[in-house]
């Protein structure tokens, strides 16, 4: 039940919602909304996920089961055999408004699937079909006078939700591309198919309060010049006067940046006055915003996300304030082009290229159960990954603008279609988060419109070659998405479609739609001043977008062959020094390659009956590759082998064949970790000689799928997360796994210099047989350089297993810029020595300390391999990193003079400062725990947990605490080596968490705190 009062602004009704299916409710919408109400969740009415689909309400009140659970999707009816009538339903609410005679009230729905009927006090008005598109009711006239008011919805699943062939397929009978909606709901390759066909209110739903006139759309654009010293804010918005006289009104501007505290700096106020006929909508564009030197927004790891909050406020004489609307803008500039050297696409940011490493997203959740807290989970993870660009899969959604809210505030560049932010959560406020400064943690998005090659002229069998049937539909919904996103500093481009071009009028239109204004089309403009610009050219605000280029295929114009053929991918596992090889890929950007994605043993039990627990069979072929033979649950969840029979042989068992499903899971992360470290640094090796950029297919899964995944639907990390986060950083040591030369890498634009690196070998006896040190080194901005070769392995008597530490450090004090901890074996061995290594122990020491701040925990730790002392040669061995653009939340300077190991003075500083102290076990408040042994080595592949404490624990339970932000995991130590770590998590009310460490040396799990 939703409450409003006559205030400007908007409530959303997100709470009190009912749902039936239509089938089962005798009544008419007239009849639900005047005289005949559901009472309450009593059958056939239930309570509804709002935002959500039908099939998350049934799953909700257990109507059907888990379809994400096992082969529970197996017991759901699909649409293809129900008929659209039995996802048909009813969704009910009330809330109250009670308007003064010269306001306004609209009821708006940002997103219905597929079609539907509004009856509000036993009026009907019509949802038109489209599941990307806003729809805004102007319900003024209807309100009850008592101002409780009854709300019925009847949503209608699409036209065409097609039948799933017995053998499944990209896009089952490819019949939902005949619409305009997401097409990943009839199953894909990697993903069963959702029953409902996502039918439901899957998006936000509320009430807006207005007075006269209406702010609609305003469109906010930057432009630079004198080398981006100078910069204009151009802003142009709709106005519509909804009275029945001409509206004298004072439209205001207003932008703020926050200087400490709550304390808010006002940059600009500007007040222009106009008047507005009757009845009429006009368009408005606001004299330029001039700012000298602003603050710039910055993609991951190149700089700060710096945020201006800009305001719109419209007041009416005779009335007062009308209408007003907020949003966080980040001043940037995005250029694209074909790079001449490489044949790839190249972005550049504020006039710096940027290397794309990034990733694919389809989208959060398979039931849309979508939230902003979801959302934040999912950002953040990509930017702990230290990836840069997200591409919104042209099969999945439009994203929703709470996501592109975080990647604006996480930095990173989205292509062709994302989220834009929720203008409510900012209105009427001078917000403590006015300006937004993280360090380096922006992503960028390329949001693809509702085209996939499979479903649209290339599947098998061939399909709906024209596209949608409703092209004008199709051209209606990437407008009104545009305008939904375009004022998102992430956004980087918006691409036609997946593997496939939009059909030649649709393609058409949004190359004329979308075209670039002047100014964005020639990079020159920045170098010259404003005076310079054309008054020819209208006011770049007033395009539909003007500032982002449009390509019209992922596989085209700088994209894979740049030619529309199949050519990206592979989609399995590698050899990973292939990866280096000039021969893996020949085009300069890769949109998708794609690889395994095990979760952990715990996602397994919890997400799988226990025949789902049994690891697949390994049969030796008589071409001497493996052939993995996974159970029919895990075969369903789409499995993905870590062996291709015939090109790559299984890179499990080079461990040993695993035993049970926690030795398959644990030795599947430590491919899972190699496999996408890998990847990115055979990339990033060839860092604008050959590669201008990849995107990883995929980073996570809207299910609980098994494949192409650094982190599962639960929210678990695998190790594949870490080995991306390694391998991503800014600046990277890293290990050439085909030439096996140490290369460092520079994707800044200031030269490093006067640093040095430590490369060390250690064997399996805890020794150190090869220690080198090269100091005085120089890398200049944007490059990679090969140092020197490490010769280990044509030494005399290497170790067949070994490990070997590369440490880039600054000479001056020894802080560490980057750490990459390697296990390798010699050319033609294995891994097998390390399978009786897990029996050696190794002494662990780690010292905590917890903050806490209401359901928030932050705990921060020092982890000491205490198997020997450190070496008198090595001064790096506190790793003592310094502040690195791409830490984001994790800043770990500051957490390692926070967390003491002696008898220093106590002392909190910051934010810690003003949170309490969770442990007080000794004087200083900190807590020393301790892992026995008597081994001497590296402590293997350690990893942390958070669990919840409970008495009534049952055998099996997962008793998890998810979503966990990390500084660090699956990490290794040296002996004597010692590691900051940081841990961030939210406590469920009532639950005392407790963090657990685990470790090759160490799988039985141990309480640290």
């Amino acid at each position: 039940m939703g409450t409003v009062t006559a205030e400007i602004g908007k409530t959303k009704l997100d709470s009190g919602w009912l749902a039936a299916r239509s089938t089962e409710v005798q009544l008419t919408g007239t009849q639900l909304t005047t005289t005949h109400p559901p009472a309450g969740p009593t059958a056939p009415w239930m309570d509804a996920v709002i935002p959500g689909t039908v099939l998350a309400t049934l799953v909700k009140n257990k109507v059907v089961p888990d379809p994400f659970y096992g082969l529970e999707n197996e017991a759901i009816v699909d649409i293809a055999d129900s008929g659209r009538e039995y996802y048909t339903f009813w969704f009910f609410t009330t809330f109250q408004c009670k308007l003064s005679g010269t306001q306004h009230l609209d009821l708006n729905f940002r997103a219905i699937n597929y079609s539907a009927e509004v009856y509000l006090n036993g009026h009907e008005m019509i949802l038109p079909k489209g599941m990307f598109r806003r729809h805004s009711l102007n319900v003024t006239d209807i309100l009850h006078p008592d101002g409780q008011n009854l709300l019925a919805v009847l949503v209608h699943p699409p036209d065409h939700p097609g039948t799933i062939p017995p053998g499944g397929g990209q896009g089952g009978d490819h019949e939902i591309g005949k619409d305009v909606a997401t097409q990943y709901v009839e199953g894909w390759d990697w993903i069963a198919p959702i029953r409902d066909r996502n039918t439901g209110i899957w998006d936000e739903v509320s009430i807006t309060v207005t007075g006269p006139v209406k702010i609609i759309d305003p469109h906010l654009v930057s432009s630079f010049f004198d080398n981006y010293k100078r910069v204009y804010l151009h802003a142009t918005t709709e106005l519509e006067n909804r009275s029945a006289m001409a509206a004298e009104c004072s439209l205001n501007i207003q932008v703020t940046t926050e200087l400490e505290g709550d304390v808010c700096l006002v940059e600009h106020l500007q007040t222009q006055k106009l008047s507005i006929p009757a009845g009429a909508r006009v368009q408005y564009t606001f004299p330029e915003l001039f700012f000298y030197k602003p603050n710039l927004w910055w993609p991951n790891g190149m700089g700060k996300q710096s945020m201006y909050n800009v305001n719109i406020s419209i007041d009416v004489k005779g009335y007062g304030e009308s209408d007003l609307w907020s949003h966080l803008f980040g001043l940037r500039k995005i250029e694209s082009h074909i790079d001449k050297a490489t044949g790839g696409r190249l972005f550049k940011v504020n006039g710096q290229p940027i290397f794309i490493r990034g990733g694919n997203w389809i989208l959060s959740d398979g039931l849309l159960r979508l939230s902003k807290k979801r959302y934040k989970t999912d950002i953040k993870f990509h930017a702990d990954m230290n990836l840069n660009m997200i591409r919104c899969w042209g099969g999945g959604l439009a994203e929703r603008p709470e996501f592109y809210h975080y990647c604006d505030i996480y930095g990173l560049l989205v292509s062709s279609l994302s989220l834009s932010l929720s203008l409510s959560l900012y209105a009427n406020t001078c917000l403590p988060f006015c300006l937004l400064v993280w360090m380096g943690a922006g992503k960028w998005v390329w949001q693809e419109f509702w085209i996939t090659g499979d479903v649209d002229g290339r599947g098998d069998p061939v399909s709906n070659p024209d596209g949608p049937l409703d092209h004008d539909l199709f051209m209606l919904c990437a407008r009104d998405t545009v305008k939904l996103l375009r004022n998102h500093s992430s956004l980087a481009l918006w691409v036609g479609g997946n593997e496939q071009v939009p059909p030649e009028d649709i393609n058409k239109a949004l190359m004329n739609d979308l075209k670039l204004h002047p100014y964005f089309e020639n990079s020159n403009e920045i170098g010259k001043s404003k005076e310079n610009m054309s008054l020819a050219d209208k006011d770049p605000s007033q395009y539909l977008d003007g500032t982002r280029i449009y390509i019209q295929g992922s596989m085209w114009d700088g994209f894979a062959d740049g030619k529309g053929n199949f050519t990206d991918g592979p989609y399995e596992i590698q050899y990973p020094e292939d990866f280096f090889k000039d021969s893996f890929y020949k085009y300069g950007f890769n949109p998708e390659v794609g690889s395994v994605g095990m979760p952990v043993a715990a996602t397994i039990r919890a997400t799988m009956p226990p025949e789902g627990w049994q690891i697949p069979l390994f049969n030796k072929l008589p071409n001497g590759y493996i052939e993995e033979v996974p159970n029919p649950i895990w075969d369903y969840h789409k499995y993905i082998a870590y062996s291709k029979p015939g090109k790559v042989h299984d890179q499990i068992e080079p461990y040993g064949i695993p035993k049970d499903l926690d030795d398959f899971c644990l030795k599947a992360q430590l491919v899972n970790y190699i496999q996408y470290r890998a990847l990115l640094e055979g990339w990033t090796s060839r860092m604008w000689s050959k590669y201008t950029g990849v995107l990883i297919w995929k980073n996570q899964n809207p299910w609980t799928g098994l494949r192409g995944q650094f982190y599962d639907h639960l929210l678990d990390q695998t190790a594949g997360f870490y080995g991306c986060r390694c391998a991503a950083e800014p600046i990277h040591v890293q290990l050439n796994l085909a030439t096996y030369f140490i290369e460092v890498v520079n994707t800044m634009s200031e030269e490093l210099s006067d640093v040095a690196i430590e490369a060390s070998v250690w064997d399996l006896e805890g020794t150190c047989p090869y220690y080198k040190v090269i100091e005085k080194l120089s890398v200049p901005p944007k490059k990679v350089v090969p140092i020197v070769e490490m010769k280990y392995p044509k030494s005399k008597n290497p170790k067949p297993v070994y490990f070997l530490l590369l440490k880039l450090y600054h000479m001056s004090d020894y802080g560490i810029i980057s750490r990459n901890f390697y296990w390798l074996h010699l050319p033609g061995g294995d891994y097998k020595l390390l399978e009786p290594y897990r029996k050696k122990k190794i002494p662990i020491k780690i010292t905590s300390k917890a903050f806490i701040k209401g359901s928030t925990y932050e705990v921060e730790m020092h982890v000491h391999n205490k198997s020997k002392k450190p070496d008198c040669k090595s001064l790096t061995y506190k790793n003592n990193f310094t502040t690195r653009r791409g830490d984001g939340d994790f800043d770990m300077a500051s957490t390692c003079g926070r967390v003491h190991t002696g008898n220093e003075d106590k002392h909190e500083d910051g934010l810690f400062g003003r949170i309490c102290r969770r442990f007080t076990k000794d004087t200083d408040g900190l807590k020393v725990s301790e892992l026995n042994g008597d081994g001497i080595g590296v402590a293997f592949f350690l990893h942390f947990s958070v669990h919840a404490s409970r008495v009534d624990h049952k055998e099996g339970e997962d008793t998890r605490i998810l979503p966990v932000h990390y500084s660090d995991n699956y990490f290794s130590l040296v002996p004597g080596e010692v590691m900051p770590i940081k841990i961030t998590f939210e406590v469920p009310s009532g639950v005392t968490p407790r963090v657990t460490l685990r470790g090759w040396n160490h799988h039985v799990g141990h309480t640290i705190l």
